[in-house]
């Protein structure tokens, strides 16, 4: 970054350089101009002394009387810048001459176009003019006139003497001037982009720019620049108290949520130990009953200790998933790559394993990865599996699918099966907790499964819904 002072240093040269163009161009420019004025004025000034010696030369020509015409050519020696003249008879052989310098030689003559009285002809160092003699409509000859140019380089030279003073006296008034430029422009600009980087460098926007004084527009661009770092200081000031009050809500939140969590955590104890062992105490008295007192209980009574035995296990059953439940949602993720074909497989080998009379095919889909925590996606797949195996339950036959598919734009994972389906209508009561589309006597279960697989999936980023018929089947996809 240039320093302060060669900013100025440079618009100070700017200014001479810009001006010394302006000179330049305007003087070019009116040289240029007078040039061509004066060859037009050789030209005109030529032509009418061509006229007057070819006037004058007629009856020469008409008597042949080269002598006469000769006196005639004489008269140009009153100009001097005239080098030579002569006049050509019709059959273009030369009749009388005149040069000024006995050394001089007879230029060649320009062509005149047909049609044409006069034509004229410059080069670097001459002008050659040629005219047609007419008498009476018809041509008696030829006069050219050769001049030197030696008038006008002295004319350009003087211009170009003229010029150079002109500019030299403008960049030395320039020169003069550029120190109160540089103090009167140049250094306030220079003063407020040094102002400018020292707030983009330290966002310090209490700093000012000092005002010039003047009733001008910088002095105008510079209070503007403060009362814009005003605003800003005030945004910034704003800004942090705002931030400081959020930090200090989100503190507050965050203290509330883990006095939350030791609640749950609390509940979550007291569940799994204070509401357990009346259950137990249930469970074991009611078959402590059935196996000591069995011969004193009628068939009504042993089938109401049995009710009550069934009733201590759902209990139970419902107690273990709720506090799943609560785990999936406050249990840490563990990120690792996870073979979802073959946790599939292992599930579905697992299933076999307990019901090995039933008659299930399993298609899964291999090589299927993805990234999340084993533990929870294996209770999830667990779930999902274990649901299409226990609504597949009312066929002989069924098919369980597991495999990976694309739908909008996305590739969902998805488990599928031909089992008792669900009413679409219903869907979205598949996730809500305790929510069931069929009865416990159709089908077992507390209606907690497909809202702890949900949980599950939210909690790695992804989505699941799910598609079906009754007594077609049902398809869920998910994605990680």
């Amino acid at each position: 970054m240039f320093s302060d002072y060669s900013i100025s240093k440079k618009l100070t040269w700017m200014n001479i350089l810009v001006s010394g163009a302006a000179l330049l161009l305007a003087c070019g420019a009116f040289i240029a101009y007078d040039v061509f004025s004066i060859r037009d004025g050789m030209t005109y000034n030529l032509s009418m002394q061509a006229q007057i010696v070819g006037f004058n030369s007629t009856s020469a020509l008409l008597f042949n009387d080269p002598h006469s015409a000769e006196n005639t050519l004489s008269a140009l020696k009153a100009w001097p810048n005239i080098v030579s003249a002569g006049i050509y008879a019709p059959d273009g052989r030369p009749f009388a001459t005149y040069r000024r310098d006995r050394d001089s030689q007879v230029p060649a003559l320009p062509t005149i176009p047909p049609g044409e009285l006069e034509t004229h002809r410059f080069n670097t160092s001459e002008v050659v003019l040629a005219r047609r003699i007419v008498f009476q409509d018809k041509p008696t000859g030829v006069v050219y006139i050769q001049s030197d140019l030696q008038g006008l380089k002295i004319r350009v030279a003087q211009y170009l003497g003229v010029a150079a003073a002109v500019l030299v006296t403008s960049l030395l008034a320039v020169l003069l001037i550029s120190p109160v430029f540089r103090r009167t422009v140049a250094e306030p600009i220079v003063h407020l982009a040094g102002i400018a980087r020292i707030v983009s460098r330290t966002k310090d926007y209490s700093v000012r720019a000092t005002p010039t004084g003047n009733r001008d527009e910088l002095s105008v661009l510079s209070d503007d620049f403060n009362g814009m770092l005003s605003q800003i200081q005030e945004s910034d000031a704003a800004l942090q108290q705002a931030h400081d009050e959020l930090e200090q809500r989100v503190e507050k939140r965050t203290n509330e949520l883990a006095t939350i969590n030791k609640e749950l955590e609390s509940f979550s104890y007291s569940v799994s130990h204070d509401l357990r062992a009346p259950l137990r105490s249930i469970d074991g008295f009611s078959q402590a009953l059935l196996e000591d007192c069995a011969d004193k209980l009628d068939p009504a009574g042993k089938d109401h200790l049995h009710r009550v035995r069934l009733a201590a296990h759902s209990m139970s059953v419902l107690i273990d998933e709720m506090l799943n439940l609560s785990r999936v949602a406050r249990s840490a993720i563990r990120r690792e790559n996870l073979d979802l074909s073959a946790m599939a497989q292992s599930i579905a080998e697992e299933l076999r394993a307990a019901e090995p009379g039933r008659q299930v095919e399993f298609a899964i889909e291999k090589g299927l990865t993805a990234t999340g925590d084993l533990e929870l996606v294996r209770a999830a797949m667990k779930n999902l599996l274990g649901n299409s195996w226990k609504y597949t339950s009312g066929h002989v036959n069924a098919r369980i699918e597991f495999g990976k598919s694309q739908q909008n734009g996305k590739c969902p994972f998805f488990v599928r099966d031909d089992g008792a389906g669900f009413d679409p209508r219903y869907a979205d009561r598949l996730f809500g907790a305790f929510q069931r589309l069929h009865t416990a006597t159709q089908f077992p279960g507390t209606g907690v499964g497909l809202a702890t697989v949900q949980r599950i999936i939210h909690r790695h980023g992804g989505e699941i819904w799910a598609e079906g018929a009754v007594e077609k089947g049902a398809t869920f996809y998910f994605t990680l």
